[in-house]
């Protein structure tokens, strides 16, 4: 008998906004999948349901996946993190992989979930959805997103160039996911549809480390967490 590979989202930091069913996968699930971004890393789940395992009776495996836009490593490091998921699942273990935010926005667990899903069809995956980013940060900015007619875009940062100004002209509010690495880029085009101020920066969104920007202009050439995004409310 094959165990069940869960994907289990955790929300984007606050230990209150997991789920109840999500915690008691957690709390009983024999092995724990934690994704981190290189082998020298911790992993930021980790630290959202620590309070929720027991590395005494249950096994924790990290595993990376570096941020890259390189596909051919990228997928090597999918297969290498399904392989271990497999072996689990073939022993008669249920898995959960743990993710932030959900699983099924912009979520590593994705991969893996279609790797499982295409070459052993036997085995069974339940995706628990978890509070993305995206809801959280409205919340704490006070800032609704949509109502009636308003449309919502969603789009990670880094791959819209261009195309950026046709979305922020269509769309009545728009998140930017990853918006670290471009920000300045962002923050000018903004600027150009005389939209940076209706733009709200949020990072570490429900953690400790939070962080709520309402002037974006002050950030401005600084160096920002790879967790952030920014809402634009027209």
């Amino acid at each position: 008998m094959w165990g069940t590979f869960f994907g289990v989202g955790v929300g984007p930091g606050d230990p209150e906004l997991i789920t109840v069913k999500a915690q008691r996968i957690l709390k009983w699930a024999p092995v724990i999948c934690l994704p981190k971004s290189r082998e020298d890393a911790g992993s930021y789940v980790r630290g959202i349901i620590s309070h929720l395992i027991d590395p005494a009776r249950q096994e924790v495996m990290e595993l990376v996946f570096p941020m890259t836009k390189d596909r051919a490593q990228l997928e090597e490091h999918w297969a290498a993190a399904t392989g271990k998921v497999v072996a689990k699942l073939r022993s008669g273990q249920d898995v959960a992989f743990v993710t932030e935010g959900d699983p099924f926005v912009y979520s590593t667990f994705m991969h893996l979930y279609a790797e499982v899903r295409d070459r052993y069809p036997n085995v069974t995956v339940e995706v628990v959805p978890g509070v993305s980013s995206i809801t959280s940060a409205a919340a704490v900015a006070g800032l609704p997103l949509v109502d009636g007619a308003e449309r919502l875009a969603v789009l990670p940062a880094t791959y819209e160039g261009e195309q950026l100004t046709q979305v922020l002209r269509d769309f009545d509010t728009v998140v930017l996911l990853k918006v670290n690495r471009v920000f300045d880029r962002v923050l000018e085009t903004l600027e150009k549809l005389g939209l940076a101020d209706r733009a709200v920066f949020v990072s570490r969104c429900g953690s400790p480390q939070q962080r709520i920007v309402r002037d974006v202009r002050k950030l401005r050439g600084e160096e920002l967490d790879y967790l952030s995004l920014m809402i634009v409310k027209k």
